[in-house]
């Protein structure tokens, strides 16, 4: 895949597989993919979590991303995806936008293209998932709601530019 189909396809920095409660983040100075904690709450990764490659959010991290895909991979993959939409919040660090996507190569969700293609029930799952992953941590999070993919595209368009005026190549 080449980059000039960016935003529409992305690649995917796969942190934290499906499955897990260890929040694994990729020093970007030491490359390196450390613990950063085990969650505290009774809940797990319900899908595969990570960054998207060549961007920079407004919090200083690469975009986040929220990956949809049959099975689980592991810390450090890297998947080709298509965004479909976006889930907006805040936490402690202020506005926090997770893209969701879906991996291209899984059969299962290749045909997704847009929100709606994602059932109510596993976006209501994802939301519960943020909603709660921080409570015994005492830290607030708060749920703005879904957004379209012409809402993920904005952002994504948005800090890909952050990630350019910092010197970096597409």
């Amino acid at each position: 895949m080449n980059d000039s189909a960016f935003p529409d396809m992305v690649e995917i920095f796969v942190e934290i597989p499906r499955g897990s409660r260890n929040k694994y983040e990729f020093d970007e100075q030491a490359l390196v993919i450390r613990l950063n904690r085990v969650l505290s709450s009774a809940v797990y990764y319900n899908f595969d979590y990570g960054f998207i490659e060549g961007t920079r959010a407004d919090d200083g991290d690469h975009t986040d991303a929220v990956l949809l895909i049959g099975e689980g991979t592991f810390p450090g993959c890297r998947v080709w995806a298509r965004p479909v939409g976006g889930l907006e919040m805040r936490d402690e660090n202020g506005f926090d936008f997770k893209v969701l996507c879906v991996a291209v190569a899984d059969p299962q969700y290749a045909h997704y293209n847009e929100l709606a293609d994602v059932s109510p029930h596993r976006l209501r799952e994802i939301e519960n998932f943020f909603q709660t992953y921080k409570l015994l941590e005492n830290k607030e999070v708060e749920i703005a709601g879904w957004s379209e993919l012409s809402r993920a595209r904005e952002i994504l368009l948005h800090d890909r530019q952050v990630y350019l005026d910092e010197g970096h190549r597409s």
